[in-house]
């Protein structure tokens, strides 16, 4: 009992209920373990006590909390209660105001609170003023939803990059109307080869990454020395090379590849002269960036020298500090490290381009962003802010219906009180990133800004147990910062999700995320919902990047294909008739709300039907998967698999997995059929019939 009051304490959970209602105790060890994590010794019964001693004690000196959240647009901003008679309170506002007394015309943003009681005693904490949700999201309106890298055009260097989805927006938009591109996390990867291909596990989730960028919209590429021009028409070749191998014969997305070309293109590059203006705006961009970049710049440098795993560096090197030092008194170092903050601020000027492109077309939400959930344990972000992670754990998720075992992401979390000490300032600084050039944010496992399972290192999956984040405080700043882009904000909120936190999303105007297969009434037989018993805030869609495409749920494929990988669990024909069963459930379904009028079998009209119902519902979002537009069979990416399926390296391609350029999409009959049924279904603006942008 004294452990279980310990770990309340500090938002450590002791026990958790799966779906089927079952009440699961954590064990012992893994609360033990995981308050070490935060800094607290539960190793020993007298251990236990003398930590509940000193929190009792530190509650009752400090006057005010780390961080302290209000809101406006409902009741007043106030002090805060129970603070003793005679207490002075001043508030210093972000812009230097100083304000004594009054609350009430605090403005938003992140402020100071100064306080001192008549015994002498102080305190000071952060003072986070937000409005109470975020804006209305306007129109309704229907996007994409890509994975760049998947993405090629007759332009790309063996992977999509951001010219290709500069003229994607640019196609959406102009010619269907579409009002978003939705696109995966660019994220910074991990250094090295060979690299992890996912995603959504990376090295820095507050800097782009520099493989996405086109080099020949780099205006420096025009300058090249003469004497490199031979070199550069060969890795131009290469990259031919590359993009052929995956357009025309097949092989898989090699992101190493191209990075390897495309860095050599970026020194040589690099040695071209900016000029005045250029060098001007690229030194704004390291004043504004500051540390973290240079952070970030030094980790990109010293792996190339040491490796991608900090952990195994020399000693004086496994911290910023000691590295700073390293790389200013190491020229060539400091030229790495120099060159890594120009490939962070050219790729931030493409995406400002991608962004621009998209407004241009008419878009009215722009380019949406991903946020991954965590960040790679030997990446950037945590070798620069070792003390804001939790050492020795993991995020993952515990045992449900889909997986008894439970899941270990191999995230190392953040820790709750060190946000809280910083006033969430590694947070604010990584949404202030990726709002820079987005119309909205995605944010996947929102659950996660309100729980997060932590898993002891070297424990399974299920001896893991929840950690509570102060959801208020990570909806504050979430809301701040997404109001002072002028953004949306779309969770990701599929799978377990605690009872209240879509009821607290919605409160602060976060959209959710509903994916057809899985919308059912579940409280009354679990019959297919009908559209308008959809909720409104959200972004409807027929399916994910971890799910079967369209066709592939139509037809049964995916099922033949975790069947040919050995991934079903039970027997294979029981398995497919179900899936038939629940897939004609729908078809039903549509057929009797007159959205497939052409009848059963032809898949095309099926495809259409499925989004035609999408635009039935009042989901304020429609979102399309852009391997639906041309028939792609293929998931982009198949849980539980490693090297059984090429997860995350898949090009977009028709029916028959020949891959397909971006110019042949945008050519594609069916795919200009299915934009505009859904274009017509949200009441989007069109061009005229074969108007094109690509």
């Amino acid at each position: 009992m004294t452990l279980a009051r310990l770990a309340a304490r500090h938002g450590v959970a002791t026990e958790f209920s799966p779906p089927d209602g079952r009440t699961v105790p954590v064990p012992d060890r893994t609360v033990v373990a995981v308050l070490a994590a935060l800094g607290v010794d539960a190793g020993t019964p007298e251990a236990v006590g003398a930590a509940l001693a000193e929190a009792d004690r530190a509650d009752r000196e400090r006057l005010l909390p780390a961080t302290l959240v209000r809101h406006t647009g409902g009741e007043p901003v106030r002090p805060p209660d129970g603070l003793p008679a005679g207490t002075r309170l001043r508030v210093t506002t972000e812009d230097g105001a100083v304000h004594e007394g009054d609350w009430a015309g605090l403005p938003h943003g992140v402020h100071t609170v100064d306080a001192e009681a008549s015994d002498g005693r102080t305190g000071r904490s952060t003072l986070i003023v937000a409005p109470d949700r975020l804006p209305d999201p306007g129109p309704r309106a229907y996007g994409l939803l890509v994975q760049l890298y998947s993405l090629l055009s007759t332009r790309s260097w063996g992977m999509g990059d951001l010219g290709d989805l500069r003229e994607l927006v640019s196609w959406a938009g102009r010619a269907h109307g579409a009002g978003f591109v939705q696109v995966n996390p660019l994220h910074a990867g991990m250094p090295g080869a060979p690299s992890d291909p996912s995603p959504y596990r990376p090295s820095s989730r507050r800097f782009p990454d520099p493989v996405h960028l086109r080099i020949e919209d780099v205006p420096e590429y025009a300058h090249v020395d003469p004497r490199h021009r031979g070199e550069l028409d060969r890795l131009l070749a290469a990259a031919a090379e590359l993009r052929e191998g995956v357009l025309a014969k097949g092989a898989p997305v090699d992101r190493d590849a191209v990075w390897a070309l495309k860095l050599r293109a970026l020194e040589l590059l690099a040695a071209v002269d900016l000029g005045p203006g250029r060098r001007a705006c690229f030194h704004d961009f390291l004043a504004e960036r500051g540390r973290p970049l240079e952070d970030h710049a030094a980790h990109r440098a010293l792996a190339e020298r040491h490796g991608p795993h900090w952990r195994s560096w020399p000693e004086a090197l496994r911290t910023p500090e000691g590295a700073a030092a390293a790389v200013r008194a190491d020229p060539e170092l400091a030229a790495r490290a120099d060159l890594h903050c120009r490939l962070a601020w050219l790729t931030d000027q493409q995406l400002g381009a991608a962004a621009d492109a998209a407004r241009e077309a008419g878009m009215g939400v722009g380019l949406v962003h991903d946020l991954a959930v965590g960040v790679h344990p030997e990446g950037s972000d945590v070798w620069a802010r070792q003390g804001d992670f939790a050492a020795g754990m993991s995020v993952g998720a515990p045992p449900d219906a889909f997986n008894a075992r439970g899941q270990d992401w191999g995230l190392p979390p953040w820790r709750p009180d060190a946000l809280a000490a910083a006033g969430y300032a590694p947070y604010r600084g990584l949404l202030r990133e990726l709002l820079r050039h987005a119309g909205a944010l995605r944010i996947d496992h929102v659950m996660g800004l309100f729980r997060l399972w932590w898993v002891p290192e070297g424990s399974e999956p299920t001896e893991g147990t929840y950690v509570r984040y102060d959801a208020d405080a990570m909806l504050a700043v979430l809301v701040l910062e997404a109001h002072r882009a002028g953004a949306l904000v779309v969770g990701e909120d599929l799978g377990t999700v605690e009872p209240g936190v879509r009821e607290a999303l919605a409160r602060r105007g976060v959209l959710g995320t509903s994916v057809l297969w899985f919308e059912r009434d579940w409280d009354g037989g679990g019959a297919p919902l009908p559209p308008e018993a959809w909720r409104a805030g959200c972004v409807a869609t027929a399916t994910t990047h971890d799910l079967p495409s369209t066709a592939a749920r139509l037809s049964g494929d995916h099922v033949l294909l975790r069947r040919r990988l050995g991934l079903l669990t039970g027997d294979p024909e029981r398995e497919r008739a179900a899936d038939a069963a629940e897939t004609a459930e729908w078809l039903d379904l549509l057929q009797r709300l007159g959205l497939l009028p052409e009848g059963p079998g032809d898949e095309e009209a099926e495809v259409r039907a499925v989004h035609r119902f999408l635009t039935r519902t009042p989901a304020r979002l429609v979102g399309v998967w852009l391997p639906d537009l041309v028939g792609d069979r293929r998931p982009q990416n198949l849980p539980g698999t490693w090297d059984e399926y090429p997860n995350w390296r898949l090009p977009v391609a028709g029916p028959d997995g020949q891959p397909l350029t971006l110019e042949r999409i945008a050519a594609a009959p069916r795919a200009h059929a299915l934009l505009r049924t859904v274009a017509e279904g949200v009441g989007a603006r069109t061009a005229p019939p074969g108007a094109r942008a690509v």
